[in-house]
Order: C-alpha cells, then sequence, then structure tokens
C-alpha cells in the first residue's frame, strides 16, 4: 500500500494534519486490516517520510522510503535524496527493512528532463510532434540516466539497503545502478488487451519487479482513462489544489474496486515481486455528499478511503474517513494471498 505524508509543491504541502497518533493508526489499519506486509511513504517533507516510516517499522512493516520531489531542478532533487537517504539508512541499521525509492516519474513531475512547466505541458510536448518522438525518447533516456547513476551514487553512499527508482517506461531507465526495477503501470482502455502479456515481459527480467503507482479513481469509467484519471478535476490556478469536477460524474465505487482486483490478479499471474495501491487516502479530496456531484471531488480521488469533512466515520468512528468498496477488495485479495502463502505488500 501506498501512504501518503504530504506532496509539496512550491512550498505548498498537501496534506495539512500530520497527527503522529493518527498515522500510527492508519498504518495498523494497513497492517491488520488491509493485510499489507509492506508500505510506500511519500511525501517531500523529510520529517515526516522519516517520522511515518519509524512508526511503520515498528509495526513490523518493511519500508519502502519514497521522496517524491515535485517542481523541483535536478541539485534540489539530490539535496532531498542525500537528507533522506542518511534519514533511511539511520531506521535500517536499527533492524529495519528498508527500500530507498529514487524518485517517482522524475522527468515528468520535476525540471530539467523535459522543457515545460508543468507535468501536462511536459508530456504534450513530448507526444505533440509524432516525426521527432523517437529521438526525444532517445534524448529523455540519455538525461534520465545521467541523472540516476548521480542519484544512485549520492543514496548508495550514505544508505546501505535495497534501491529502486519508480519509472515511467518510456524513461528507458538503465537499471544497472538499481537492485529492483519498479515501474508505475497503470491499465487504460487503449492497452487493456496488450497489458498482462506486457507486464509477464517485464517480470521476466534478470532483478525483482516491482509495480507502484496504479490505482483509479471512483467515478464511471475511471478505469478507462489510465493516467488520465485525473483530468476531470478543475484546479485553483495559483496553489493547485483541486477545486470541484469538470462535470457530473457518477459515483462507482465497484468500478475502482474492480479494477485494483483485476490488476492484483495480473501481477500475481506474472510474478510481480512487490505492488503497492496508490493509494490509501489522498488529501485534498473530500467526499461531499448530498450536494452538487461536481463538488464530490472523493470521486476523483485515487484513495481507497474517502475523507469525511467535519465528522467521523462508522467503520472506524475515530478516524476521519471511510472505506470504500476499493478498501473491502483489496483486503480480500491480500487475505486470500496470505493464505496461499503469496506475501502482498
Amino acid at each position: 500500500m501506498t501512504y501518503d505524508t504530504g506532496l509539496v509543491v512550491h512550498g505548498r504541502i498537501s496534506r495539512e494534519q500530520f497527527d503522529p497518533a493518527v498515522v500510527r493508526r492508519e498504518l495498523a489499519v494497513i497492517r491488520d486490516d488491509l493485510h499489507c506486509n509492506a508500505v510506500q511513504i511519500i511525501g517531500g517533507d523529510p520529517d515526516r517520510l522519516a517520522q511515518a516510516a519509524a512508526t511503520a517499522a515498528e509495526l513490523g512493516l518493511e519500508v519502502w522510503f519514497s521522496p517524491y520531489p515535485l517542481e523541483l531542478d535536478p541539485e534540489q532533487i539530490l539535496t532531498l535524496f542525500r537528507d533522506c537517504a542518511e534519514r533511511a539508512e539511520r531506521l535500517r541499521r536499527r533492524g529495519a527493512t528498508v527500500v530507498f525509492v529514487a524518485g517517482v516519474e522524475l522527468s515528468v513531475m520535476n525540471h530539467g528532463f523535459l522543457p515545460g512547466d508543468s507535468p501536462e505541458e511536459r508530456v504534450e510536448g513530448l507526444m505533440s510532434r509524432p516525426e521527432r518522438r523517437a529521438e526525444s525518447l532517445r534524448e529523455l533516456g540519455v538525461r534520465v540516466n545521467a541523472f540516476l547513476r548521480d542519484a544512485a551514487a549520492a543514496v548508495r553512499e550514505r544508505f546501505r539497503g535495497m534501491l529502486t527508482y519508480a519509472s515511467i517506461q518510456f524513461e528507458q531507465v538503465d537499471w544497472t545502478p538499481f537492485d529492483i526495477v519498479t515501474f508505475e503501470l497503470i491499465r487504460s482502455a487503449e492497452v487493456a488487451d496488450r497489458f498482462p502479456d506486457a507486464v509477464q515481459a517485464l517480470a521476466r527480467g534478470p532483478k525483482p519487479l516491482a509495480v507502484t503507482g496504479f490505482g483509479t479513481a471512483a467515478y464511471r469509467g475511471a478505469g478507462d482513462r489510465g493516467g488520465r484519471v485525473l483530468d476531470v478535476v478543475e484546479y485553483d490556478p495559483e496553489t493547485r489544489a483541486p477545486v470541484r469536477l469538470t462535470g457530473v460524474y457518477e459515483r462507482d465505487e465497484a468500478g475502482q474496486a474492480a479494477y485494483l482486483s483485476e490488476l492484483l490478479d495480473i501481477f500475481e499471474t506474472a510474478g510481480v515481486d512487490s505492488t503497492f495501491v496508490f493509494l490509501f487516502a489522498l488529501p485534498g479530496f473530500p467526499h461531499r455528499p448530498g450536494g452538487d456531484p461536481r463538488d464530490d471531488l472523493d470521486r476523483a480521488g485515487l484513495g481507497i478511503v474517502k475523507l469525511l469533512e467535519g465528522g467521523r466515520g462508522q467503520t472506524y468512528p475515530d478516524m476521519d474517513w471511510e472505506p470504500k468498496a476499493a478498501f473491502t477488495a483489496v483486503a480480500q485479495r491480500y487475505l486470500r494471498g496470505m493464505r496461499t502463502a503469496r506475501p502482498p505488500a
């Protein structure tokens, strides 16, 4: 399971409240009720990452320590990695099982790899000129791999555990500096027929394969959109905070649950070593029932729990969220995996 401690963009953090008692409770739910044995701790604040990682380790979970840089330049990214690698190593030396994740989709989410001031502009620029696409991808691969070699060296100077990077396939990563091959794999309608075979091909590689970043939202047709699932959200032009949905999208929790179940089956069949559902809860996307459906941001939220405004849940009365159908689907799927001795993550 992926657990968000708060993403930082231009100094603004997406998760305003970070109560250590709540973090411990949520991580215990991930362990006990979702039957996970590993958690990917993501975020942009090193203090929060270290605190949540330590709590997860105390609960007996394997920790994937995952700083998540956004809109930084390469040197700023390296500074973040150096800080986090030292913190991850201190945790590892205390006996925890720790994997360091050296960023997520760096070329799209940050400066210095592709032209553009936002992820949307960077992807659009890369794909808008078909006649240059192959050349542009080769050039991108060179830039990404040069940076990742530097990043891996910087992390390994400070961290002695397993190392990986959460990549997009078009980045063409050279996996030589890493111990685990990790891809963000999101199935869309366009690739659904080829998706199982593609996963199997990746899993046949010489290094263990991990899959991160897979998930979808709880509105009808969300799973077909793949990585474009959040295109239905209107954002504040200055803060980039979600404001409302761009139209009326029918809530479909069953569809979200089915999507995750299907992908987990595909990954198990292919022999994927580790899988991390994206994600437990997505800050900034609250559930707002009873009013204008365009204000119910949770319909576009990728969390498997729906965040409540000013109230407590029924299933967990001490928490300000309520499980979605996807929560139950993942819990049942992972429990079944435990019973057949295939450890989930």
